[in-house]
C-alpha cells in the first residue's frame, strides 16, 4: 500500500489564494512539472500535491485555451462527429 502524500491535518482545502496561485506558477516557471508529490514542500504551499497538479491543468497553465470554440472550430468539431459520431476507440 502507498503511504499518503500528504498529512492531511496540514493541507489548505478550498479556494487557492492568488498568492498560492502565484507560487506554484513561480516555481513550475522555475522547475518545471515533475513529481507532484514533492512539489507543494519545495514550493512552500500547503496544498496536497493532486490538488496542485488538478490547479495548474485545468486553470493555470499558460497555453490553456479559454472561452467559445471559434466558427472555423465549431465547423471541425461537427463534421468530426458526422463522420465519427461518439466513438471512444480512437
Amino acid at each position: 500500500m502507498r503511504k499518503p502524500c500528504c498529512d492531511k491535518q496540514d493541507t489548505n482545502k478550498g479556494a487557492w489564494s492568488k498568492q498560492e496561485d502565484q507560487k506554484l506558477i513561480d516555481y513550475i516557471r522555475a522547475h518545471g512539472e515533475g513529481c507532484w508529490r514533492s512539489l507543494p514542500r519545495a514550493a512552500g504551499l500547503l496544498r496536497c500535491g493532486k490538488s496542485c497538479r488538478l490547479r495548474w491543468i485545468n486553470y493555470l497553465r499558460p497555453d490553456l485555451k479559454r472561452g467559445n470554440f471559434a466558427e472555423d472550430e465549431e465547423d471541425l468539431i461537427i463534421k468530426l462527429h458526422a463522420l465519427l459520431g461518439n466513438r471512444c476507440d480512437i
